[in-house]
């Protein structure tokens, strides 16, 4: 387990460093999923802790809903850029880094905004490397979605409805995949 840094503002941002288990960036919705490694039912882990001492209040609940679904827990780093003062009113955002596979890891970035018509609103995007072709990570790892069209000609739009979209680019021999995900 990695030590947890006290949040303390430093500019425009205070890092934390905590523990998380392994997320899947292609799992269902944010609303759909609880991964297991996560604290028991009721107690808020160390992102939800961290915005409510940042003084983000409106939008604890949110950040516990996404952080447990990208399955945050024992064995992860994480950043906090914590919102100015009002921090009740102003967006913010965190980052993880999660395990995606035997060589690699995941970056995955949450924005929330409180004081939104749904009290906080919140997306997130996870950005993954793959040791494959852009063709084949379509074909295999988001096979569910609707091949829609490059945006210009370098960056293939995966289309997964309303709330989600992948972007698939190529890297070299292989692909960068990034999963954007608005949380209804």
């Amino acid at each position: 387990m990695r030590p947890i840094f006290p949040l303390a503002r430093c500019g425009v941002w205070a890092a934390l460093v905590v523990s998380s288990a392994l997320a899947n960036a292609q799992a269902p919705t944010a609303a759909q999923a609880t991964p297991a490694g996560n604290p028991p039912a009721g107690a808020p882990n160390a992102l939800t802790q961290a915005a409510v001492q940042a003084g983000a209040l409106s939008c604890a609940s949110r950040v516990e809903q996404v952080t447990r679904f990208l399955g945050f827990g024992p064995g992860v780093g994480a950043s906090l850029m914590p919102p100015a003062a009002p921090a009740d009113q102003r967006l913010f955002a965190m980052q993880i880094e999660v395990p995606a596979g035997a060589s690699s890891n995941s970056l995955v970035n949450m924005t929330f905004a409180p004081q939104q018509a749904n009290g906080c609103g919140a997306t997130y995007e996870a950005i993954s490397y793959w040791a494959q072709s852009c063709d084949a990570v379509a074909n295999g790892q988001f096979a569910q979605l609707k091949r829609v069209r490059p945006l210009q000609k370098d960056v293939l739009l995966l289309d997964g409805g309303p709330s989600v979209r992948v972007f698939l680019m190529n890297a070299g021999s292989g692909c960068v995949s990034i999963k954007k995900e608005i949380v209804l």
